[in-house]
This record gives C-alpha cells, sequence and structure tokens, in this order.
C-alpha cells in the first residue's frame, strides 16, 4: 500500500481514561484525543464503570482525533484503513441482547466484591485456589471475570432473568465495544479475542476455547459467551452512527500484552515462547498473543500488581497532597529518602506475587519528621518494590532464558505506560533492581501494539516491517542504578516486613 496517504486507528479504553490514537504508514501519531470518565466506588472495595458512558467516551475521541488529523491536513477519510482495539482486561459488563442496554455497572478488574465467592469455592474443590489453574493457567482470584459473573448471577434480578430468557450477552470490554461498533442489538458481532478470554479464568488455554469443565463446575451458561478469536484478523466493520463507517476492526488485545505496563496498576509479561510454563511462585500462566487465525500462540508468565498509577490519583483525589498526577515527582524531589516511610497500596487486596484479597494498604515508619514529600517519595518506592517483587518471581520461574540481557550482560526492565513520563520513579526503579531501566521515546507502546495488529490484518505492515520498526524507534532514555547494594538489601527487607504487615486487615470494623 503506497502512494496514497494510509492510515490505522486505535481505540484504546483503560482503566481510567480511553483514548483514540491515528497512526500514520511509519506508525507515526498523526491526531489522538483522551478523556477520563467515571470511577465508581459505591463501597468499599467496589468499584464499577457505566459501560454507556465508556461507550460515547469512544465515540468522542474517535470523532476529536479525526477532527485533529484533518486539520492537521490529514485525509483520514479515505486513508483509513483499519481499527485496532486495545482494553482493561477482565472488567466485566452483562447486558441485554434485545435492547442493548447494561444490566449493571461494568465490575472492574481490581473490584474484590466476589472475595466471599472465592472463600466459599477455594473450601469446596479439591483443587483449593489453584483447581483451575491447570487448564486455565490462572488461580481462583476476585480479579477474573468468572467470580464477576459469578456475583452478578447471584445478586442482579435483572441478570438472572435475562439469562433464564436467552437474553443475555457476557464481555469484557472489548466485547462490548466491538458488539456496539458493529451495530449493537440486532446486527452486533459477539466476539472476544484470545488475551481477552485468558483473563476470564475460563478459557483452555492449550485449545483456546471455552473450558467446558469448568463452565459446569461454576454454572456459567456458554450461550452468554463470545466467540474467541486471534489478535490480528478482519472480525467486522464499523457500523452507521460512528464517526467513521464502513472501516475494518482488524486488531484486538488486552492491555497489557504488549509491553511491561505502569498505568492504574503495573502489569509485567515475560514471553515465553509456544511454551505454557506454570508458576512456583504466584504468577500466572497467560496467552501473549496469536497474530493470525492460523498464528502460531505465543504464551506468557505474568505479574500483576493492582495499584500502581492509581495510588498516585489517591494521592490527588482522595488527600490533596497534589493537584495533578505529575506533580509528585517534584514533591517527592525535595527529599533525597522516604525517611524510613513505607507506603504499601494495597487497597484492594495484593495480586502477583502474594494473591492476599485480605490485604489491606499501610503507611509505617511515620514520625513526627514524616512529611509530605516523603509520602509522595513512598509512593513511588511502592509501585518500584512491587515491580521488583514480581520480577524476582519471574526469574525463579523461568531461569536464566528468562532474562533479557544486552551485550554487557545485564539484565534490563523494558518499560511504557503514562506512569514511565516520570524520570524519579524510573531511577527508583533502576535502583531498587540494581539494573538498567529502558524507557521508548514512545512510551504509549499498548495503543500502537493493538494498531499493528490491525494493520498486520488488512497489509498495511508485514509482521518483518513492525517487528523491524520497534527495533528502529527513535532512541530510548537508558536510567541506571546508582543506590549502593548495601542500601538497597536493607530498603527490600524493610518493604518485606510493611507488606507482611497489610495482611489479614480485611475486617477492620468501620
Amino acid at each position: 500500500m503506497s502512494g496514497e496517504e494510509v492510515f490505522v486507528g486505535s481505540i484504546d479504553q483503560g482503566t481510567t481514561s480511553t483514548r483514540f490514537i491515528i497512526y500514520d504508514r511509519s506508525a507515526k501519531p498523526v491526531g489522538s484525543h483522551q478523556v477520563e470518565f467515571t470511577q465508581f466506588y459505591p463501597q468499599s472495595g467496589w468499584v464499577e464503570h457505566d459501560p454507556t458512558e465508556i461507550l460515547e467516551s469512544v465515540r468522542l475521541c474517535i470523532a476529536k482525533a479525526v477532527d485533529k488529523a484533518t486539520a492537521a491536513g490529514h485525509n483520514v477519510d479515505s486513508g483509513l484503513k483499519a481499527i485496532g482495539l486495545t482494553n482493561q482486561r477482565e472488567t466485566t459488563v452483562i447486558w441485554s441482547k434485545s435492547t442493548g442496554s447494561p444490566l449493571y455497572n461494568a465490575i472492574v478488574w481490581m473490584d474484590v466484591r466476589t472475595s466471599p465467592i472465592c472463600r466459599k469455592l477455594e473450601k469446596e474443590l479439591p483443587g483449593g485456589r489453584t483447581h483451575f489453574t491447570e487448564a486455565c493457567g490462572l488461580p481462583i482470584s476476585t480479579y477474573f471475570s468468572a467470580l464477576k459473573v459469578l456475583w452478578l448471577l447471584e445478586n442482579v434480578e435483572a441478570v438472572k432473568k435475562a439469562v433464564e430468557k436467552g437474553d443475555a450477552l457476557f464481555g469484557t470490554i472489548d466485547t462490548w465495544l466491538i458488539w456496539n461498533l458493529t451495530g449493537g442489538k440486532g446486527k452486533g458481532l459477539h466476539v472476544t479475542d484470545v488475551s481477552n478470554a485468558s483473563r476470564t479464568m475460563l478459557m483452555n488455554l492449550k485449545n483456546l476455547d471455552w473450558d467446558k469443565t469448568i463452565l459446569e463446575t461454576l454454572g456459567i451458561p456458554s450461550e452468554i459467551l463470545p466467540k474467541i478469536v486471534s489478535n490480528s484478523e478482519v472480525i467486522g466493520t464499523i457500523g452507521k452512527g460512528w464517526p467513521v463507517t464502513g472501516i475494518p476492526i482488524s486488531g484486538c488485545l488486552g492491555d497489557q500484552h504488549a509491553a511491561m505496563h505502569h498505568g492504574t496498576g503495573a502489569f509485567i509479561l515475560l514471553n515465553t515462547g509456544e511454551e505454557i510454563i506454570q508458576s512456583n511462585h504466584g504468577l500466572l500462566s497467560t496467552l501473549a498473543y496469536k497474530l493470525g487465525p492460523n498464528a502460531p500462540t505465543n504464551y506468557a508468565l505474568e505479574g500483576s500488581i493492582a495499584i500502581a498509577g492509581a495510588a498516585v490519583q489517591w494521592l490527588r483525589d482522595s488527600l490533596g497532597i497534589i493537584k495533578t498526577a505529575g506533580e509528585i515527582e517534584e514533591l517527592a524531589l525535595q527529599v533525597d529518602s522516604s525517611g524510613g516511610v513505607y507506603f504499601v497500596p494495597a487497597f484492594n487486596g495484593l495480586f502477583a506475587p502474594w494473591w492476599r484479597d485480605d490485604a489491606r494498604g499501610v503507611c509505617i515508619g511515620i514520625t513526627r519528621f514524616t512529611n509530605k514529600s516523603h509520602i509522595a517519595r513512598a509512593v513511588l518506592e511502592s509501585m518500584c518494590f512491587q515491580v521488583k517483587d514480581v520480577l524476582d518471581s519471574m526469574n525463579k520461574d523461568a531461569g536464566e532464558k528468562g532474562e533479557a540481557k544486552n551485550d554487557k550482560g545485564e539484565f534490563v526492565l523494558r518499560v511504557d505506560g503514562g506512569a514511565t513520563v516520570n524520570n524519579l520513579l524510573m531511577q527508583i526503579q533502576a535502583d531498587l533492581l540494581g539494573s538498567p531501566v529502558v524507557r521508548p521515546a514512545d512510551i504509549e507502546t499498548t495503543a500502537l501494539g493493538a494498531a499493528y495488529a490491525a494493520g498486520l490484518a488488512v497489509g498495511v505492515w508485514t509482521e518483518n516491517e513492525i517487528f523491524s520498526s520497534v527495533e528502529k524507534q527513535e532512541k530510548p532514555t537508558v536510567f541506571r542504578p546508582v543506590l549502593g547494594e548495601e542500601v538497597r538489601k536493607k530498603k527490600v527487607e524493610s518493604w518485606c516486613k510493611a507488606v507482611s504487615r497489610t495482611f489479614d486487615l480485611a475486617d477492620l470494623s468501620l
């Protein structure tokens, strides 16, 4: 495809905001728009989104990004060849096939209302928490969609009735968006991709289909589930009523299947090739990607950290210590250490490698000397300590072959996501790991990953072009450790002590 202007769009539907980015043939962004949307916290530990508001945020972002690119002189109307989609994973929506309306708010991945259901299953099933791990790679946890579906079936009358009548459709956010983008009621396509399906706790990792035994054990009807497709194929075209119409949707990936990501949460994926490695150290076996219906399946080990950037939002929105997320760096730089303060943001329990949904946040080591700069710095450090814990587990699971070494034989961590613009955060990360951290020039690799998957399916790019362009990207920034080994060790010990203090706090009296 040469000569004419060629563009690929990417919908990036995250936990706190939605974006649409338009890329040209050389994968440079030519127009984008981003909006935040409402977070609902109906009770302690509950987190919801309004699926209709998410839909409208997508509509607005597409319209505004197209306007911006057009105003900059790009002929997007005739040049847009495909749209990719990347989304917050696990977040669960059940809606009515006949009306198109959600039957309840979306229950967000970090929501912990399903704790009692998890405990009950762990007691009842012979395999306990890891009963389904062999089939789906995931432990029983509040994190995954299957438990959220069970909660909706047990607690929401409208959902129960719709399931009985055969009028209920289940989906993660990708499924909800695609159904609406491809025509909605009467016309919408009910599909999900392998990466999102692998996070429901319902997909068999080997045959990439819904696992009948798990569905029967949990009592989830297969009729409500979408069809599973690969990450890169033409799924359908955008229907009437959207700012762009008739464009193929040809790429879909869960938002962490791109790189190690610092966003609302932090997620670290280690590609294990075509082999499924079962973790002995609290990590998840999951699907990395499948770039086409007949392409090989790549698997990964993943460490998921529930609260990373969200802790910064908490300082901004709940405590008012900062006015914008960007201010945390400046505030934390006013001190040269956290002054012995350790903060563990177990707001809704802890994910990898602990998997403790009875944990709650703690801030320890506070003295009369402590000020808000120390707390800001402790929040940044907490993000980095959690990443270190996951990487340590990865090295134990995958051994030496799991380490990405550079030509000097050093372990290197490559990062992306909005929080990585914070230079202090990146320096702390390098210091606590004792190894270099590499930040690419374009930190929003999730959106680009979805655009690449979509462009690949319609022939805008070849696989070789995509993988070689990743090599050729503008020069990255490298952060090297400056902290001494002795200090690093002591800090890690203190962090472990702080983590142990978070356990068994879920039933503290109000």
